[in-house]
């Protein structure tokens, strides 16, 4: 018997033996011809749960039987419906139920949090993060910066990678924070870098950060359902996150944002909107803005019902597992693949994604050897075979699986894909 024959034997027993093995079959699974497409994309889309549907034909039949009232009839009347996902999401990210809120978009609820959290004078108007971080988040830091009237080249500070394959150590970001600390308003980090997959020590960059004097926040978008976070006893002032990745609620869902309880009651200059006034007074209609303490203050509009609804049914998932039994699952299936990686595919792949499994989640970033066009190359003929990962520039393909609905089955599958396509094409 071969080594791959070998691990497709020890895939099969650990699959009979996964105690969540039972959930994949509460997801919708894309087909691919006459089966089923191997799926290793939920840290771009989480699949579709089976229960979606129904929570949206729920909020749908409000609509159509109830018009307006809706708003205020039991069961999920829309008046608080946000309240519904609170509490699973506080357990999700390890929150105060009043820390975290479901709202906007996670853009969006970067720029609401720096208008609080960002605070630049001329001693202090510097904001550090990672280089190469996602667009979106660099983006948004350089508006800030200049809308503030200071000049993101001398006022965006960005850390580079010091370890091998992209990655960035703790110490390099210690040093940063040392060095730039008395300029420093704002540390933004992410939980999980999109590209490399590495995860980060969010309570310790907050630590780092807070002795400087500096305020910390952070983007969780690769990171929230997809390692056990505690927000709360992190200390961290905000973070922002989307659902649509690994909390599988649907492309453009309603995205999540945290604010530790310490603030929850500061006066903050904030962007207000009627919907984070405080509830109790809010239909008095005076002009007067009276935010509700918490994270729920920092909401502008009211919520998005059909957004909303997938999110409940990929949470009752979550509440089921729990974070801890998905890490263990996570740490089993992604260091499978790893393995066999390791041991099938050398010479043809190269991984990026820190090898200790506390340094990375679910993903694993992926060079083929030969470079770029090489690697265009194998996705291509992934894509058409049936197994979906994505690309990301310049040259990483990214793999995900993920604990709710991937199995070591799949793994196995697509290392020997490759190694197919490796062989003819050489």
């Amino acid at each position: 018997m071969s080594s791959f024959d070998q691990a497709m034997r020890q895939a099969a027993a650990l699959d009979a033996a996964d105690p969540l093995a039972p959930f994949r079959d509460r997801f919708l699974i894309p087909r691919h011809g006459d089966g089923e497409q191997t799926y290793f994309c939920g840290n771009s889309l989480g699949l579709q749960p089976r229960g979606a549907r129904a929570f949206v034909e729920e909020a749908l039949d409000k609509w159509a039987a109830q018009a307006v009232e809706g708003h205020f009839t039991a069961p999920a009347q829309w008046l608080d419906y946000h309240a519904l996902v609170r509490e699973p999401l506080a357990r999700v990210v390890g929150a105060l139920p009043s820390e975290v809120v479901a709202m906007n978009t996670l853009t969006v609820n970067l720029h609401l949090l720096m208008v609080s959290f960002y605070r630049p004078v001329r001693e202090r108007p510097a904001i550090l993060m990672e280089a190469g971080a996602f667009p979106t988040d660099r983006h948004a830091v350089e508006s800030q910066i200049r809308f503030h009237g200071f000049d993101p080249a001398t006022d965006l500070i960005e850390v580079e990678p010091d370890e091998a394959d992209g990655t960035v150590s703790m110490a390099a970001i210690e040093r940063a924070i040392a060095e730039h600390g008395p300029r420093l308003a704002l540390v933004l980090w992410p939980g999980v870098q999109y590209r490399s997959g590495q995860a980060f020590d969010v309570t310790e960059i907050a630590r780092l950060a807070h002795a400087q004097g500096a305020l910390a926040g952070f983007d969780l978008a690769h990171a929230a359902g997809n390692l056990p976070l505690a927000l709360h006893d992190s200390a961290a002032d905000f973070a922002v996150w989307c659902h649509y990745k690994y909390l599988n609620a649907g492309p453009g869902a309603v995205a999540g944002a945290f604010v530790h309880e310490r603030h929850a009651h500061a006066e903050l200059p904030r962007f207000a909107g009627w919907w984070g006034h405080e509830q109790a007074s809010r239909f008095r209609m005076a002009p007067q803005f009276l935010p509700t303490p918490g994270a729920d203050g920092w909401q502008l509009s009211n919520p998005p019902i059909l957004a909303l609804a997938p999110l409940r049914a990929s949470l009752a998932l979550f509440d089921q597992t729990g974070m801890a039994a998905l890490r263990a699952k996570s740490v089993r299936l992604t260091g499978f693949l790893d393995a066999l990686v390791r041991e099938h595919l050398a010479g043809v792949l190269h991984v990026v994604t820190p090898a200790d499994p506390a340094r990375r989640g679910n993903q694993l970033s992926l060079r083929v050897d030969g470079g770029r066009e090489r690697g265009r190359a194998l996705f291509a003929h992934l894509c058409a075979a049936g197994f979906l990962g994505d690309w990301r520039e310049p040259d990483v393909i990214r793999i995900s699986p993920a604990p709710l609905y991937n199995r070591h089955a799949d793994v196995c599958r697509l290392v020997g894909e490759i190694g197919r396509w490796a062989t003819a094409s050489s």
